[in-house]
């Protein structure tokens, strides 16, 4: 059921033909369908339609690692994973079940999927070259244990554990949530606590820390990116007016929705402070070092050259109340008195910073963070 607010939010949005009248993305961390049936599901819950390249999947932003496009990949997730893969361009694709029948011997905790009798490894798959996580598994026993048992054999489950082989296969996870709001009365365990999960056994085992080739889906700048690209098609499609350089950032979660904004809203100041001699010369003489000023290689990464580079100068926070953060008392005028979390749940490689997990503006629902939004940049919806 949609919450009451989204829908007067999204009259707002659209005009009389029900076109929207501003450039509007839905970012979800979410990876168990395809854009477009998750795009079928909202339009039918807001009564708007919305197509698939309004909606980013956490791991839609997966299209632009073409040089693993043709490798073997194995896949973990619910849903259809495999139609998943195939859909961002993946040629060849393995599943955990498909790991399971061919290696019947490997998955061993639930006692009654145990073989009942002796077998020995089928072993027809090809070598996996790297792993792709999409979202919290059904089993996550099996999916562990097969996942480790990938990374530990460097991809040939026929050969025995090695845990000396540095560096892993490549690693990439879509969706780092350690929490997520649905009907229960608390939050419920996120993809990121099975990363926690993952990261934890593979360390315990070996002494080395897991590492990821990418992380996606909010907080991650290049998923933030991938929305303004999107943006843009819109922008240039509907033949609104360019440059969009002021993006807007709705969510009720600090440590993804706000924090993801906040991250990205510096990464275009540091663009910014890069190509304007006047913000550099004025950071050399404050810190009195050129080593303050962020350097051509620190910012430009692999995802950029996929993409334009971004128009944006700003991204701003707004968090709703209606979600993950629910404070019970009344909502503060002044977000300088939001009350920040002690304990950081974002990602292990992302850093706490109290700055990243402080909104630009509270509110309490998302038809008020439209209204915000309307008298900030004095849009009046023809």
């Amino acid at each position: 059921m949609p919450i009451p607010a989204a829908k007067k939010a999204f009259e707002k949005l659209v005009n009389s033909q029900g076109q929207f009248v501003v450039p509007v993305v839905f970012v979800t961390n979410a990876g168990n369908c395809l854009r477009q049936t998750k795009a079928d599901q909202l339009s039918h819950i807001l009564g708007v339609p919305i197509t698939q390249d309004q909606v980013i999947m956490s791991h839609s932003p997966l299209r632009m690692f073409k040089k693993y496009q043709e490798k073997c990949v194995l896949v973990s997730g619910q849903g259809p994973v495999l139609d998943i893969a195939k859909n961002l361009g993946f040629e060849k694709v393995v599943s955990i079940d498909m790991l399971r029948e061919s290696f019947p011997l490997l998955d061993m905790v639930d006692h009654n999927r145990r073989p009942k009798l002796p077998s020995s490894p089928v072993g027809n798959l090809p070598k996996v070259e790297a792993v792709i996580l999409f979202g919290e598994p059904i089993r996550w026993e099996t999916n562990l244990q097969l996942i480790i048992d990938i990374l530990l054999t460097n991809g040939n489950l026929s050969s025995a554990h090695q845990s000396q082989t540095l560096p892993h296969l490549p690693l990439l996870a879509c969706n780092m949530d350690l929490l997520w709001m649905a009907e229960a009365q608390s939050p419920r365990f996120g993809h990121g606590t099975f990363l926690v999960c993952l990261e934890n056994i593979y360390k315990k085992i070996t002494g080395k820390e897991l590492k990821y080739e990418a992380l996606m889906g909010k907080p991650s700048e290049l998923t933030y990116h991938f929305a303004e690209y999107l943006i843009r098609g819109q922008a240039m499609e509907r033949q609104w007016k360019l440059p969009i350089t002021s993006l807007y950032a709705i969510g009720d979660n600090l440590m993804t929705d706000i924090y993801g904004a906040n991250l990205y809203n510096r990464y275009l100041e540091e663009r910014s402070t890069r190509k304007n001699p006047k913000a550099v010369a004025k950071m050399v003489a404050a810190t009195g070092s050129t080593t303050a000023v962020p350097q051509e290689e620190e910012i430009d990464t692999a995802w950029e050259s996929e993409l334009a580079p971004p128009s944006a100068t700003s991204c701003k926070s707004i968090l709703v109340c209606t979600g993950v953060y629910n404070p019970n008392t009344e909502v503060p005028s002044d977000a300088n008195h939001c009350i920040k979390e002690t304990v950081f749940h974002g990602h292990r490689d992302f850093r706490f910073d109290p700055a990243l997990v402080e909104p630009g503006h509270i509110v309490q629902h998302v038809e008020d963070a439209v209204d915000l939004i309307f008298e900030q940049e004095k849009f009046v919806p023809q």
